[in-house]
């Protein structure tokens, strides 16, 4: 490396991040974001597919639409990300700065449908698992989806 190259100096960073959209498009690109086959549930769905479970997705039939039902095991599944049900605690989870009303109010309202759709399905004997995006980084993920395979073959007792 030549002492040119070493001895670049770095300008300081900005401490406040510009807008990353223009106005008006931040929710026409929200809008085009699936509600089903995202990339987490596919790779959940896959995994269990591989251990040899074998169920049915996106039900329609049943509260929420769970994106994997194992009627063999009386078990739901819901794969949700971080964002759009405020995984309270996690980093992915971060309210939009502009628009604060209705972003607040929508996803108050996808957390508190999210309850009402669990208590429904666990009142008609169901368990329901669900996993979060935040679970499912590289580092963690094995481990967590090895967690998800004992927890529906056993009946719930993996913790």
């Amino acid at each position: 490396m030549s002492a040119a190259n070493g001895n670049r100096k770095r300008t300081p960073r900005k401490s406040s991040k510009p807008e990353k959209y223009a106005r008006g498009t931040r929710s026409y690109t929200m809008s085009h974001i699936r509600g089903k086959d995202t990339s987490i549930e596919v790779l959940v769905r896959s995994y269990l597919f591989r251990r040899g479970l074998r169920f049915r997705k996106n039900d329609k039939r049943y509260p929420g639409h769970p994106d994997v039902v194992l009627p063999k095991y009386r078990t739901i599944v819901f794969v949700n990300g971080c964002f759009w049900h405020m995984h309270e605690g996690c980093t992915k989870h971060s309210m939009p700065k502009s628009n604060v009303e209705f972003w607040t109010a929508k996803l108050l309202r996808n957390r508190a449908r999210d309850a009402a759709q669990h208590a429904e399905l666990e009142a008609a004997g169901w368990r329901v698992i669900v996993v979060w995006e935040c679970e499912l980084a590289k580092a963690a993920r094995e481990e967590r989806l090895a967690k998800l395979y004992e927890q529906i073959v056993s009946g719930g007792a993996v913790e």
